[in-house]
């Protein structure tokens, strides 16, 4: 977070300071966590903010809604 802030690395965060961390997960391997990152950049803002708010109930139903939506 320290580096987000600091503005060294330039990129989408640099001109969203401060950055704060609302969401965090621990992977043994590298290659889950990019494949987790990935997925949630695909997310909708919705699927996002009942993540981080932990309201996994929402979570599983906006899942089910785009499922139903892609069918065909």
């Amino acid at each position: 977070m320290a580096t987000h802030n600091s503005g060294t690395l330039g990129g989408y965060t640099a001109a969203r300071r401060p950055a704060t961390l609302v969401f965090s997960q621990d992977f043994d391997r590298i290659t889950d966590a990019i494949a987790a990152e990935r997925q949630l950049k695909g997310w909708g803002r919705a699927k996002k903010e009942a993540l981080i708010s932990g309201d996994y109930e929402m979570l599983h139903l906006l899942s089910q809604q785009y499922a139903t939506r892609n069918e065909g």
